[in-house]
């Protein structure tokens, strides 16, 4: 008997009662009206991230066209930079080629040829110093930062690091040196 039970039990859940099966519908339609609703969210956020994509890929977009035009903007005023420096030095200098050249054209005595190329070089110095060079000083002894050693000597006279003789002069701008001292160092 246990067992007609337990088939009955099985014939009855098996069956649905027209109560149950209007639940079961109405389950159903709210599981498809809920699954249309998370859809249309879906889509919705779908299109949100779509318009967030695009404002991103639009502001790349613009970031990089402006780089682009920083970077020419930045090469050509560099150039123009250059060209100005070049510019200012040239002007300094061309007058001192004037007076070299009437010097070489002018006719007169060696002492007065002589006085002419000491105006001439007064005027280069005051050129080269308007443009804020200046010569290298061997005065504190030898500094391999502004002198460069290309011959060494011992000598008991001289102290130690001493500069006995300098070979070509050295200029620097600010603490950049444009050329190096060529000295003879001692000890």
């Amino acid at each position: 008997m246990e067992r007609e039970l337990n088939v009955n039990e099985e014939a009855n859940l098996e069956e649905e009662t027209p109560v149950q099966a209007e639940v079961s519908e109405d389950k159903e339609f709210e599981d498809i009206v809920n699954e249309e609703d998370e859809t249309i969210r879906l889509k919705d956020e779908n299109e949100k991230l779509k318009n967030e994509l695009d404002t991103i890929k639009d502001r790349l977009l613009r970031t990089a066209s402006e780089y682009e035009n920083y970077r020419k903007r930045t090469a050509k005023e560099k150039e123009g930079i250059y060209s100005d420096a070049c510019e200012d030095v040239l002007k300094e200098m061309l007058p001192v080629l004037d007076n070299l050249e009437r010097a070489m054209a002018a006719d007169g005595s060696l002492e007065d040829l002589k006085k002419g190329i000491e105006m001439t070089l007064k005027q280069f110095k005051d050129s080269i110093d308007k443009l804020g060079v200046e010569e290298i000083s061997t005065q504190d002894g030898f500094d391999p930062n502004f002198h460069e050693a290309v011959m060494h000597v011992q000598d008991e006279s001289f102290g130690e690091n001493q500069v006995v003789e300098v070979f070509l002069k050295g200029y620097k701008r600010g603490e950049k040196v444009i050329r190096y001292t060529m000295v003879k160092v001692a000890n």
